[in-house]
Formats: structure tokens, sequence, C-alpha cells
């Protein structure tokens, strides 16, 4: 049976953590003394009660964390978190609808990055601020999150850690879960402010390369300008963004291994590091070569945005230097390539993850030499280990649920009479979590703004499965999980 006042209990803590990032921009808004003071301190105090009345339901619960008390949460508290924080938008006024208010929320907490307001710069710093902070939350997980700061609170942490992780190996660097949390929040910490830095040094204000920062090494896409980095028509910032987007996808065990145990050797024989950066060097070349020859971008300009948009939409970030969806569309179809794949498992990123689809090429080479060879005994081996045969089904299993939620999302986004290319590229990039869109009536620079209210909720169910790997999420859904035993 499950454990319903443990999970209340959990929740209810875990909202006093969400009114504590709300007071941080509170902070914020009262210091530029803007109108969202008043939607901030509401929207605290309701968190705070709800928080109160889930740990007065959850009181003398037993901090005993089972499986199915660990899916239930890490759904749940997603959720709620962006229930809750769409009320300041709401409330101040800026956004008149609760749908357009959660899904924005949403797409900040699972760093999806597609935004439905038209004029960002609209909006006052707390606000802005507040978009920000819910990617970078948001980019390690919740749970994660919670795991680093406050380990006692989750009893089965280590089950609510295999609910929320990303990719199909769960790395671990430490026996203690909470220690190996606080040394990927320290690389986290670490690449955020060396972000802020750079983009300080290159000119950028301190407001401004904060909420950029975030937004890069969460790998989300939310700025504080309508014309996102193409404000600043800098080649160093568009740079040092790439670079930043690169290192964020990928897996934060091997940049643990990297900067802190100096092992250069491991960190390169990595093959999902490989295929990562494979994939990201043929697409910026093939790219850059197109608009040279076809659109006649000089070479420097060419490499530089070409690079900047791969980085963008293979680590799931969706920050724009330019506007590709004026390059020819041969373009699109490596950007959409890259949307799907993602970076890394262990990091920010959403998509399938490079691992997988490393996995995937071993399953199909020794599917053919099975042909060759039936009663041969091949095993799919990544980084010299063993891939169990389990892993492989699993690996089957996510595509398959991946691919029939792209096509259920297409099919209903037509019915809604959406444009092909953006039914499709909206179904995939909010299921990889990355935010911009390809085609004629939405493109990569434009807002969801005009999306009906129904496509609006079905984008939001499709962020919170990608980021959550859909197992997590659809679990809910079946009988056999609320049956007793």
């Amino acid at each position: 049976m499950i454990n319903f006042k443990l999970v209340y209990k959990v929740i209810g803590s875990l909202l006093f953590i969400e009114a504590i990032m709300m007071l941080s921009c509170l902070v914020v808004s009262i210091y530029y003394r803007e109108d969202d003071v008043i939607a901030f301190l509401i929207t605290i105090a309701i968190s705070v009660l709800a928080a109160i009345g889930l740990k007065f339901k959850g009181y003398g619960a037993e901090n005993r964390m089972g499986r199915r008390e660990a899916y239930l949460l890490v759904t749940f508290i997603w959720v709620i978190f962006s229930a809750l924080g769409a009320l300041p938008f709401v409330i101040s006024g800026y956004l008149t609808s609760y749908t357009d208010a959660f899904l924005e929320t949403m797409s900040g907490f699972t760093t999806t990055g597609a935004t439905i307001i038209d004029d960002v710069e609209a909006l006052p710093h707390g606000l802005l601020f507040w978009r920000s902070l819910t990617h970078w939350i948001g980019g390690l997980g919740i749970m994660f999150f919670t795991i680093a700061i406050l380990p006692s609170l989750v009893g089965g942490s280590v089950k609510v850690f295999s609910a929320e992780a990303t990719g199909p190996i769960k790395s671990r660097m430490h026996p203690r879960l909470s220690t190996t949390a606080k040394w990927i929040w320290a690389i986290y910490l670490i690449l955020t402010a060396g972000c802020a830095v750079c983009f300080w040094l290159f000119g950028m204000n301190f407001f401004d390369s904060i909420n950029y920062s975030m937004s890069i090494t969460a790998t989300g896409g939310f700025a504080t300008h309508n014309s996102s980095m193409a404000y600043f028509d800098s080649a160093a910032m568009d740079y040092t963004a790439a670079i930043f987007m690169i290192l964020s996808g990928i897996n934060f065990s091997l940049l643990y291994v990297l900067i802190f145990k100096g092992k250069l050797k491991d960190f390169i024989k990595d093959t999902e590091l490989r295929f990562y950066l494979t994939v990201i060097s043929l697409s910026t070349v093939f790219i850059a070569c197109v608009l040279t020859i076809k659109s006649g971008v000089p070479v420097a300009d060419s490499f530089r945005n070409a690079l900047f948009q791969v980085s963008s939409f293979i680590s799931t970030t969706g920050l724009f230097n330019t506007d590709a969806g004026l390059w020819p569309h041969i373009t699109w179809v490596v950007l959409t390539v890259c949307m799907v794949f993602g970076s890394c498992a262990g990091s920010t990123s959403g998509g399938v993850k490079c691992i997988r689809g490393a996995m995937l090429l071993r399953i199909i080479r020794n599917e053919f030499k099975h042909i060759l060879h039936p009663r041969a005994v091949i095993p799919v081996r990544l980084n010299g280990t063993n891939i169990p045969y389990q892993s492989q089904a699993t690996l089957l299993v996510f595509f398959a649920l991946y691919g029939i939620s792209c096509i259920v999302a297409f099919f209903c986004f037509k019915l809604m009479g959406l444009e092909t290319t953006n039914a499709i590229t909206i179904a995939i990039s909010s299921a990889s979590n990355v935010g911009p869109a390809l085609g004629a009536e939405i493109g990569p620079t434009m807002s969801w703004s005009s999306l009906p209210d129904a496509a609006k909720w079905i984008c939001s169910a499709l962020m919170l499965m990608g980021r959550l790997e859909f197992f997590s999420v659809l679990m809910l859904f079946m009988p056999s999980f609320w049956k007793k035993n």
C-alpha cells in the first residue's frame, strides 16, 4: 500500500524550499522597486500555508520510502512546483491566463525554455529572475537538489534518485548518494559562476550575466531580452555561451573525474562523450558549409552561427544568436537530429541522450553479426562494461515511448490546425526539453503564445514526461501501480 502520509510530509517540506526560492526573487523585486512585490508575497504565503497543511497531514509518517512512493513523489512535486510557480505571473497581471503561466513555469523547471511571452523585456526583474531560477533548480532536478542539502528529508533517496535521474545508467561517484549530490552541485556551481564571470568580463551587466549563466548551465534557454543572445551581437559572448552549453551537456560524473580527479585519459576515452562531440563537430561543419555555399554567409560568421545553434539544440538549451528558421531547410533536418539526441546522460540537458544513441548503434551492429553467426554470443559493451539484456530491452521501450508520445502529440496538433513542420518540431521540442520550434508559423525566435490552450497543456505534459524520461510519469497510469500487492 502506498504511504501517502510520507508523500504529504516530503512535499510539504519541499514547498518550504520553493518559498525560499521565491523569497530570493522577492528581494530582487524590492531592490528594483517594481510592481511584482505583492505577487511574490502572496505566492510565498500560499506556498507556506500549503506546506504547513501538508506537513500536518503527513505528521508521524514513517520515514521509509518504497519504489511506489518515490515515483509518485517525483511526479507530484514537479507538477506542484510548477502549479505554484505559475502564480506570480498571474497575480502580477503580466500573464492573464493560468494555462500560459503553467506552461511557462513547467517549461522553466523542465529546462525546456519554450516561452509564451512575446515581450520578455516588459517583465520586471523579479519575474525574470524567477524564470531563470526555475531553470537552475530544475537543471539537476528538484529532488536531487533536496538530496544534496537535506538528505535526511528524503528517506529512500536512492529510489528517488532513480526515479528522477536521466539516462539508462545511473552513475554514482560515491557510496553515499548525498555526497555524490554535493560533488555534482559543486561542479554545477563552478560552471555557473565561471559562465557568469566570463559574460561580465565581456561586457554584460551583472543581472544579465547571472540570468544567462543560470539559463546556459541548466541548458534551459530563458533569456532576459526578446532577441536572446543576438541582443549583444558579440562573437566573444556567442563562443562563451557555446562552450558552456557544450560543457553543461557532458555527464557531470565525467566532469568530476576530470576536474577533481585529474583523470584526463578516462575522460577522453568515454564512449558517450566521443559520440556527443562527434555529432557536434559533424553538424557544425555541415551547417557552416551550407550557410557559406548556399546562403553566401562569410566563413567566420557561418562557423560561429552554426556552432552556436548546434550547441544550443544538442544541449537542448534553446538560446539563439540568429534566426535559424531562415536557413536552408536541410539545416533544419540536422538541427532536429541534434534536438532528438540531446547531450549526455547525467547532465542537465534533455533529449534521448547520446548514450542511448551509442547503445542503439551497437545493438544494430550486433544484430547484423547475429545474422551471419546465429549461435554467437556478442555482448553490447560501453566503456569496457557489458550492457545487460534487460537494459537493452528498456532502451527499446524508451525509444518506443518517446516516438509514440511525439506521434500522438503531432496528430493532436494537426487536428488543432498547426502547420506540419511546426506540429512535429513542437512535439519533439517538448518531449526533448529543447524549446525552439522550426516551421513557418512558429520559428526558433518566436514564442508559443499562438498555440491553442489544449496544445499548451499537451506541451506541458510532454515536457514533464520528457524531463522524467516517461517511465516515472506513465507508471502512475498503470492500474497495478495502485493495487495493494
